[in-house]
């Protein structure tokens, strides 16, 4: 497996393109539009908020067929708390869409970013779209991922190529996401394209496999929007034998490549989160099982007093103990081991008597740092990816619709 260069359309069959259409104020690309040249069958994960935005609920129901031609995406208005007018401008987001590359309806999924409860500009949309489709191209993949972005300081992008029965197989694909980052099954906006040949099940199987195992893991603010958003498309168009079989060698490989990309973005969006001064990596290790090991990680990582303490790059590391107890998960805190970066802490529940405390204050001043706990209670381990919480996270989310 190599990275490769181009993102969603370094696949095969897939054009994209990105303009702006009149919703953002400041003149940045806001409708973005990703099209196979074929159908291709189509997975998707969807915020578990049970505040669901019109798009949300249109692309839920039109994914039931397992196939899809295109995805239409705005960004400055989410389309969310609009109502039965709300519901209704997704659709036309569809139809205009669909009558303007010639497949019908049910074949567009529908997403939305940007401020919740404000009416859609649909009338913007309906007229931009005519120039998107004239605009869609095989290099056009970095422009969809701009006309995506609302906080975001950098295009998300990530492709992988590998090869498969003698066939190569493209993965690509592009995230936005800064803030309202706690997925539980999604996370923000991640478009996904491949081309290669397998069952509609095996597909929704491994994109819930690799959500799981990236975006999933992730968190900047504690708070799960209402339009989070997973969808994979996979044309077939590269010629491989198609993958109809779980417990193949060929689902594994592509399992592994999909988990690659997703993660790849998924820390993309943690790096870039609003205000972020600090990329954390949470490891805990020796848990009884996964979920034992997920919810200590996750509950140090939303915990504003670590977050605040690693911005002031405060060595407080009893913060991070006590996180790990809030969890609810129990734990013997006389055998814990604990390190920030590879400086030890505890050992076997007690403070190392050697000078700890000024070489953590070294490792905390590094832009990307390291927490390892472990439990020694079992073999199962999980990793979460978070940031910092500083004063400018507070100063975009407390004028974010200006």
């Amino acid at each position: 497996m190599r990275e490769i260069n181009g993102g969603i359309t370094a696949v095969k069959g897939i054009t994209a393109s990105g303009i702006h259409c009149g919703i953002k104020k400041d003149g940045r690309k806001d409708l973005a539009l990703i099209v196979s040249e074929v159908d291709a069958s189509a997975a998707g994960v969807f915020t578990e908020n049970h505040v669901k935005a019109a798009p949300v609920l249109l692309s839920q129901k039109n994914i039931k067929r397992g196939r899809a031609r295109a995805i239409i995406i705005n960004s400055g208005n989410a389309n969310a708390c609009t109502g039965k007018i709300g519901y209704k401008h997704a659709e036309e987001m569809a139809d205009f869409t669909a009558q303007s590359i010639g497949v019908s309806s049910n074949n567009i999924l529908v997403a939305s970013t940007g401020v919740i409860g404000v009416p859609l500009p649909i009338n913007k949309i309906k007229k931009g779209i005519p120039l998107l489709v004239k605009k869609l191209s095989a290099s056009g993949g970095l422009k969809a991922v701009e006309a995506i972005m609302t906080t975001d300081t950098t295009p998300k992008v990530s492709a992988v190529e590998y090869k498969c029965g003698g066939k190569s197989i493209r993965i690509g694909g592009i995230a936005k996401g800064s803030g309202m980052i706690y997925p539980r099954l999604a996370t923000m906006l991640s478009f996904i394209t491949t081309d290669i040949a397998i069952s509609h099940g095996l597909l929704k199987i491994a994109l819930k496999e690799s959500v799981n195992r990236s975006f999933n893991m992730i968190t900047v603010d504690n708070d799960t929007s209402t339009n989070d958003t997973v969808i994979i498309l996979a044309n077939g168009l590269a010629g491989n034998k198609p993958i109809t079989y779980k417990r193949s060698k060929e689902f594994n490989l592509f399992l592994e490549a999909l988990i690659y990309v997703s993660t790849a973005l998924a820390k993309m969006v943690v790096k870039d989160g609003e205000g972020a001064t600090k990329f954390v990596e949470i490891n805990v290790n020796g848990a009884v099982n996964f979920e034992d090991a997920k919810r200590i990680a996750f509950s140090i990582a939303n915990s504003n007093l670590v977050k605040t303490a690693l911005f002031g790059e405060d060595p407080n590391w009893g913060r991070i103990i006590c996180a790990a107890g809030n969890s609810g998960v129990r734990f013997n805190l006389g055998k814990i081991g604990f390190l920030i970066g590879k400086q030890k802490i505890l050992e076997d529940g007690n403070l190392v008597k050697r000078d700890w405390e000024s070489k953590v204050k070294g490792i905390l001043k590094q832009r990307e740092i390291t927490i390892v706990l472990n439990l020694k209670m079992g073999n199962a381990k999980a990793s979460v990816w978070t940031t910092d919480l500083s004063h400018d996270y507070v100063s975009i989310n407390s004028s974010y619709r200006s």
